[in-house]
């Protein structure tokens, strides 16, 4: 993100190559994996990584009153997202059982088959739809994962010719969760807001009323190199904040801390929430936007469902005004349209936030 707080105009998107599941088929059971996915430099080598437990969170105790939150508790959360960027948060207000829906709901549609599933393919300069991975250059090296991408809020940027009509409650249950999940991020965004004693309001209103939320629905399948392939190369995301289920049985997500990997553990009950760059630099740095990525697995299959909280591309995303001072200078410029360029980043293994550092 080079100049300051010029509009930053979106990349061309093209269409890549068949997806992962089709790929599979066209194998019809062989084990070579296509070239364009093999990391030949910083290969995953995930056998070593360690499980860390991640910060839990009690939603429920952010949901009262300011008077009620004890300081411990806002201290605890706020150095979850210092520390590690990230928390798995419990007591959300939906049920293991409607979670479970979601899952189920999300395998449903990959089970599909192929004919179906192209009935929502993405189309050229668009993000939304079915398929895989964004390709800007013949370098690029894939992720081993399908995806369907939706804009759920504001409501006037849905595209439902994209949203599936099997399974038949698709629509019905992403209503409802997205609904359930807004409430989660506003607590949350005033739970920021709070433990850096600014104006409770400060991320919200940036985040707008009917702020920006999409979902990705993640399928990896089976890959018989995890040695060199990755479900997601590593990145940090470009929100202020996402909120990811995971899958309930197969692990897959890491996050990098002090230099070095961690298995992010599976919390069946619990939502994981990670700050994105835009958190970071509203921040100035208090609140780290955590790199992680997704490894392969080779016998099993699996899903995630990320929401993005995206601020409005016309508002001015810039160190909040209290938090820069004498002793402790604002660290990024201004910038806008944030995730007008992040794409396009991550495909080429970068990080954005670097171009917004002074």
């Amino acid at each position: 993100m080079a100049e300051s707080s010029s509009t930053i105009a979106k990349p061309k998107i093209e269409l890549g190559s068949e997806t992962v599941q089709e790929l599979l088929l066209l194998a019809k059971g062989e084990q070579q994996v296509p070239e364009k996915y093999i990391h030949k430099v910083g290969a995953p080598d995930a056998s070593s990584v360690q499980l860390k437990d991640i910060p839990v969170i009690d939603l429920r105790l952010l949901l009262t009153t300011p008077s009620s939150i004890t300081q411990q508790q806002l201290d605890n959360f706020r150095s979850a997202l210092t520390t590690w960027g990230c928390f798995q948060v419990i007591n959300h207000g939906m049920t293991p059982e409607f979670l479970d829906k979601v899952r189920e709901m999300t395998k449903e549609f990959f089970a599909l088959p192929t004919e179906e599933k192209q009935k929502y393919l993405r189309q050229v300069n668009d993000i939304q739809g079915y398929g895989n991975d964004t390709v800007f250059s013949e370098q690029q090296t894939l992720d081993w994962s399908d995806r369907l991408y939706l804009s759920v809020y504001p409501e006037e940027h849905r595209k439902l010719k994209f949203w599936p009509q099997n399974p038949k409650s698709f629509s019905e249950i992403l209503d409802q969760y997205t609904m359930k999940l807004q409430v989660v991020t506003k607590t949350v965004l005033e739970a920021m807001a709070r433990s850096l004693n600014l104006d409770v309001n400060c991320f919200r209103d940036l985040y707008g009323e009917q702020g920006k939320m999409d979902v990705r629905f993640n399928f990896y399948p089976p890959c018989s190199r995890p040695d060199v392939v990755l479900g997601v190369k590593p990145h940090a995301d470009g929100t202020i904040i996402t909120l990811l289920l995971q899958d309930k049985q197969v692990e897959g997500l890491q996050f990098l801390k002090d230099d070095q990997w961690f298995r992010a553990p599976i919390v069946p009950e619990a939502l994981l929430i990670n700050v994105g760059d835009q958190a970071e630099i509203l921040s100035n740095g208090i609140f780290k936007s955590p790199v992680h990525r997704v490894v392969t697995n080779p016998d099993k299959e699996r899903i995630s469902l990320a929401a993005f909280c995206i601020p409005e591309s016309d508002k001015d995303i810039e160190p909040f005004e209290s938090l820069v001072n004498e002793s402790t200078p604002g660290l990024y410029k201004k910038v806008k349209n944030y995730v007008g360029i992040y794409f396009e980043y991550y495909q080429q293994g970068k990080r954005p936030i670097e171009a917004a550092k002074i």
